[in-house]
């Protein structure tokens, strides 16, 4: 696919191909990095770097929030594009304060369109938008998920 993104909207695709290369090969991305990737579109920004990198590392409490909100669907058996979409727009929610939430939804929307399925945009749009709304009315998003899962693990 030939679509062309620029500024922001390049680093959160740089990072998404960064992410599922290192899923693909069940490796870490700092790995990737350290080797040979690929970008449809090069050099690799600063903040993709920061965006796979940060996802990457916190993927566990990622996952977490992302499969307490996916409603019927484990993480592991979302398609490869949106689970990795996900886990960088969480990312970028819950830990880049200086990007507004509805501009990451925005952007992870458009990605999901020229990345993923016919689905993927609305999938991406009703998990992101739960957690919006949890964020805007206050809630500690990983916090509440771990007490949550603490819960039902208790409940087995």
């Amino acid at each position: 696919m030939s679509t062309h993104f620029g500024g922001r909207t390049l680093a959160r695709s740089q990072a998404l191909q960064l992410m599922f290369q290192a899923e693909a090969n069940a490796r870490a991305v700092l790995d990737v990095l350290d080797g040979e990737y690929a970008l449809s579109q090069g050099p690799l920004d600063d903040y993709a770097r920061r965006l796979a990198l940060g996802a990457d590392e916190r993927r566990p409490e990622l996952d977490a929030v992302i499969a307490a909100r996916s409603r019927g669907w484990s993480v592991a058996r979302m398609n490869a594009v949106d689970r990795n979409l996900l886990r960088l727009a969480l990312y970028e929610m819950l830990y880049v304060d200086e990007v507004d939430v509805a501009v990451t939804i925005d952007e992870c929307v458009e990605l999901a369109k020229a990345y993923g399925t016919d689905e993927s945009s609305r999938f991406v749009n009703g998990i992101l938008g739960r957690v919006a709304d949890d964020l805007e009315a206050g809630v500690d998003v990983v916090a509440a998920t771990r007490e949550q899962t603490a819960a039902d693990d208790g409940e087995a």
